[in-house]
């Protein structure tokens, strides 16, 4: 491989002091609240969090790297010839191009869509160091894909977490557990909802670095989070892998790149060496050996320093016996037979509005007990532009001591209609469950001109004020409300006038009815400016809303004065 493992060496006799003193110098530069273990190199039984938020993992909770950035000199140290320093520093604050590219991309793309999140390209350079080297150092093609594939362990329950197949091995080639998948490390039932087409060829591809940054930005930026928070800064580390080592590991590395970092050749990059599911880390020396005291000459070597002699073994040694395989305890996942509605109201909202009601979805056992502990999805489907709180059109849940999941609130959309949420169980194929939600136009009861002032005009002329009305529901002002603006011909027929006052259109041409009319934020709406024809006499407007609220404003069109004719001269 092109790229070499980049290790940070602590030499000289007393390697001890020194890297005590290292370790101290990083936890001082690191930001606060964040700890250090173990030298700072591995994770050596780091405890998940309990920070509710960090309960869907984008990982599964997935082996990371552990190694940690150089570490500064609180004092510059002097240097001779050109000033360059030596060590590592320089070569670990080189990004590959392609990948530093993507994450700059992902941040420009966020910052567009959610801008509230605050996400620095900086941070998604730290996952992406910790969860795969920077794409083993950059090894990708001109599009961003992998050159091979980048998997972590399988996750069968054998020292790490238990999640049964969800994708048929589409992503991860395993049809029977799932495994993390490309360089941010997605597992395949995350990257299902989670998923993005960064580099916009059509496809999401968890193995390409373009749609993995800008899925890890998305990932980052749900319920709102805001980045520059450091309390949101953290929950959403701990939600991508749910590890207080992962955490501070991540922070590291997020203010080491905010100090500076360079570009590099793809493929260059350095490649980390520490993992937390190596027992033996990136330590810097092995376990120390005990001494050993020379045996005499009359033992056997290897003895044990033991002078009496060996006894002889047995004439017969029976054969070893094999303990019986003990098969592993089903998970709670495991013993999930079917979903139940928990108690979910009917919901209804108007467009714009939250949702009064939540989803809440009980998992239980083919005897029907309740669940604890499973992961419930809600997925949003069908043409809607309804979300979650945070704007995501899927919300991962844990069910609580009731076997209850219960979802996000639900934001309603500007499309009206129905629109379906479905629940389903993360890791087992157990039949989902729908829930229908209405999305209803805005509405307002009533409506009412904002001035008293009399709309006349004189017959081929123009009115002077412009139609302003205040849109209202159940007293509050009721903006985005759909209105339509007519000149009917009288108070008991609503058809529109032929004569009398007009509106002209874009094209300067006679109109007497406007639709497509809306109320602003204000829930006030603005007529055009309106016109007479010849014809005098006293007309009305009518203006109707979605809602049922109806205004008929009156009208006045005097003739226009005669002119007399010029007296002759004598």
């Amino acid at each position: 491989m092109a790229a070499q493992f980049g290790r940070r060496v602590v030499k000289g006799a007393a390697t001890t002091a020194v890297a005590a003193v290292a370790v101290a110098a990083l936890s001082a530069s690191q930001a606060p609240g964040v700890t250090d273990t173990a030298q700072g190199r591995q994770n050596t039984g780091s405890q998940p969090s309990s920070d509710p938020d960090a309960d869907n993992s984008a990982t599964g909770n997935s082996p990371y790297y552990t190694d940690l950035p150089p570490l500064n000199s609180p004092t510059p140290t002097p240097t001779t010839g050109t000033g360059t320093p030596t060590g590592t520093g320089e070569a670990e604050a080189g990004i590959p191009a392609t990948v530093l590219d993507a994450y700059k991309k992902a941040e420009t793309a966020l910052g567009e869509s959610k801008p509230g999140c605050n996400l620095p390209w900086q941070l998604l350079a730290a996952i992406g160091k910790v969860e795969s080297g920077q794409a083993r150092g950059g090894r990708v093609d001109a599009n961003g894909t992998t050159i091979t594939p980048i998997l972590g362990p399988v996750l069968n329950g054998n020292g790490f977490a238990r999640i049964t197949d969800t994708d048929g091995g589409a992503y991860d080639g395993d049809t029977t557990h799932d495994r993390a998948v490309g360089p941010m490390q997605f597992i395949p039932s995350t990257w299902e909802w989670s998923g993005r087409d960064g580099n916009g060829d059509g496809k999401k591809d968890p193995n390409n670095i373009y749609d993995a940054a800008l899925a890890a930005g998305g990932y980052l930026c749900r319920f709102g989070w805001d980045l520059s928070d450091k309390a949101d800064l953290r929950r959403a580390i701990l939600s991508y892998n749910n590890s207080t080592h992962y955490l501070n590991t991540v922070l590291s590395w997020l203010e080491y790149y905010r100090e500076g970092t360079h570009e590099v050749p793809d493929g260059t990059g350095t490649l980390p060496s520490g993992r937390s599911d190596d027992n033996n880390g990136s330590s810097s020396s092995p376990t120390p050996t005990p001494p050993v005291t020379t045996p005499p000459s009359s033992q056997t070597p290897g003895g044990g320093g033991s002078t009496s002699p060996s006894p002889k073994p047995p004439t017969t040694t029976p054969p070893p016996s094999t303990p019986p395989t003990t098969p592993a305890p089903p998970t709670p996942t495991d013993t999930v037979d079917h979903l139940e509605d928990a108690g979910t109201a009917k919901l209804t909202a108007t467009a714009g509005d939250a949702f009064a009601e939540k989803i809440a979805t009980r998992t239980e056992t083919e005897a029907g007990k309740a669940v604890a502990k499973v992961r419930v999805r809600f997925t949003i489907v069908g043409g809607t532009d309804s979300v979650f709180t945070g704007g995501e059109s899927v919300a991962t849940v844990v069910t609580n001591s009731s076997g209850v999941a219960t979802a996000p609130a639900l934001k309603a959309g500007e499309k009206t209609g129905d629109f379906t949420v479905r629940a389903t169980v993360v890791g087992r194929a157990v039949s989902g469950l729908d829930y229908k939600a209405t999305v209803t136009a805005r509405q307002a009861d009533a409506l009412a001109r904002t001035g008293d002032t009399a709309l006349t005009c004189v017959a081929g002329g123009e009115f002077a004020d412009q139609v302003e009305l205040k849109a209202t529901y159940k007293g509050a002002a009721a903006d985005g409300v759909a209105a339509t603006a007519t000149l009917v011909k009288a108070a008991d027929d609503a058809t529109a006038n032929d004569k009398g006052p007009y509106f002209k259109d874009a094209d300067g041409k006679t109109v007497r009815t406007l639709a497509g009319l809306t109320t602003d934020a204000n829930g006030l709406l603005k007529l055009p400016k309106l016109y007479a024809d010849d014809t005098a006499g006293t007309y009305l407007l009518r203006i109707n809303t979605t809602g049922g609220a109806t205004l008929t404003v009156e009208l006045k069109v005097t003739a226009a004065p005669s002119s007399s004719p010029s007296p002759s001269a004598s």
